[in-house]
């Protein structure tokens, strides 16, 4: 059975990038994966001016509203690196809450969803046909996590024998 989110209010809401978990990343901090996302599409563009403005949002949807403007013009790699920026700080949030961790790894082998009806890439689109990268990302990074904390566990155990 699917796990479907997207609303920070609603079930599994600490999945979404604008859950209020805030993350640090190459010594800046920032208040929540969105903002950190949007500012990372204007690295070395000549628009990266707005990358201070989008850090300073008061919200995640401001930060996001400042990053879709379409009248700016993104990094010149930004369809390559897109998904590891965002993997990136998936990874990051989930290592520095506890909290979300465990409710990440709870969902076992489940399917994650983003049941975004107008995202179909990172989500899954109205008619649930989109890419779901996000999704994706997030059962990538569950894995990763399981690893390291069956690995810390293993050697934890050889320690203390």
């Amino acid at each position: 059975m699917a796990i479907y989110f997207y609303k920070v209010w609603q079930p599994y809401g600490c999945f979404s990038n604008f859950s209020p978990h805030p993350i640090q990343i190459y010594g800046t901090y920032w208040q929540t994966v969105e903002h950190y996302y949007q500012a990372q599409k204007f690295v070395n563009s000549v628009d990266s001016a707005i990358i201070p403005v989008i850090h300073a949002a008061a919200t995640p949807e401001e930060a996001a509203a400042l990053g879709r403007c379409s009248t700016r013009r993104l990094r010149s790699d930004w369809d390559l690196v897109k998904t590891h920026v965002m993997r990136e700080a998936v990874l990051k949030k989930f290592l520095t809450h506890a909290d979300i961790r465990e409710i990440l790894l709870a969902t076992g082998d489940e399917m994650i969803v983003e049941n975004s009806p107008t995202d179909y890439f990172w989500g899954c689109g109205t008619d649930k046909t989109g890419q779901n990268h996000l999704g994706k990302i997030l059962m990538s990074v569950r894995e990763e996590i399981g690893r390291l904390y069956l690995y810390s566990v293993i050697t934890t155990d050889c320690v203390t024998e």
